[in-house]
């Protein structure tokens, strides 16, 4: 049985009627099913869903779905959407600092750093003095000395941001010891630092009757700050929390001794761990000392220093 054999010739596409395109056939056949194959090339041009090829780009040689540029047109949103929120957060930040240089009245880095050392050298001469005793560093762990280091910059950090600063005293401070050494690789500018570093005692330096000893053993309460006096701190972080070292070595040598006055004006608030302390860092004693030179307020003092972790709120905010 022979099989019908059509020759076709397919010229460009033609918008019919209803708008949609059609292909035009011209035939050569021998009287072949024309109306069948008609239909088989319209089911292709609809399942390929082209869109008008008067949308295509010129040169272009071939036709893109409706979904191909729906998607390409989506795209193109989203992209000019990230750059405008881009712009604007650009915009707002720019409007940001300048209304903080605005506020702040903006100084340049080298005003800044006169104005620092001003404050900090007539601090020596008319301030209270804070001395840190470094004598006990022989007995604390290579991760206690490093505590204690990031505390001293985080003490002196403190102070140069103070508007009324303490001049600092580093005592028991050898070259070549531990904490000298951390002191020196974990405080970038450590040899800057505007304070006095010696490796005497502080019992040699100050006239006794001008010490005071703040240790959280002490009976007695602080009540004022004196600027005529030298307030030492015990450079310890004893991580098994050893009773009465800093006491214990004030009272060898007749010193005046104080506690911040923790439970004249907190209260212990309740926590899951039951947990209860007076002992802080030395950059937490410090900042409550600061605050009260500064404000002349317990409350607000002891708001500053003592963190909540150490379970203790002020009165008036207990529950």
């Amino acid at each position: 049985m022979k099989h019908a054999e059509h020759d076709t010739e397919e010229s460009d596409p033609v918008e019919g009627a209803d708008g949609q395109w059609e292909c035009e056939v011209t035939w050569q056949d021998d009287g072949g099913d024309r109306e069948s194959i008609c239909e088989s090339f319209r089911l292709l041009q609809i399942d390929m869903g082209c869109d008008s090829p008067k949308d295509l780009p010129v040169g272009s040689g071939k036709w893109y779905s409706r979904n191909v540029l729906r998607k390409q047109r989506h795209w193109e949103k989203i992209v000019t959407a990230k750059k405008k929120k881009r712009k604007q957060e650009k915009e707002r930040r720019k409007a940001k600092h300048a209304e903080d240089k605005g506020a702040a009245h903006q100084h340049s880095k080298r005003v800044l750093k006169a104005i620092t050392k001003e404050r900090l050298l007539a601090a020596k001469a008319a301030a209270p003095w804070l001395c840190v005793d470094l004598s006990m560093t022989g007995h604390m762990t290579k991760k206690e000395i490093s505590r204690l280091a990031a505390q001293i910059r985080r003490l002196y950090g403190s102070n140069k941001k103070a508007g009324k600063p303490f001049w600092i005293c580093l005592t028991g401070f050898v070259a070549g010891s531990p904490i000298s050494e951390e002191c020196f690789r974990m405080n970038d500018g450590f040899s800057s630092y505007l304070m006095d570093i010696t490796p005497e005692s502080y019992l040699d330096l100050f006239p006794l009757e001008t010490i005071v000893y703040l240790t959280p053993d002490s009976e007695n309460a602080l009540q004022d700050i004196d600027p005529h006096s030298v307030y030492v701190l015990g450079g310890l972080v004893d991580e098994s929390i050893q009773k009465k070292v800093t006491l214990q070595q004030a009272q060898e040598h007749s010193l005046q001794t104080a506690r911040l006055p923790i439970a004249e004006y907190m209260v212990k608030n309740a926590n899951v761990k039951n947990y209860h302390s007076e002992t802080l860092a030395i950059n937490q004693v410090f900042d409550a000392l600061s605050t009260y030179y500064e404000t002349q307020s317990w409350p607000e003092a002891l708001k500053a220093g003592v963190p909540p972790g150490k379970g203790y709120v002020l009165q008036e905010t207990a529950t």
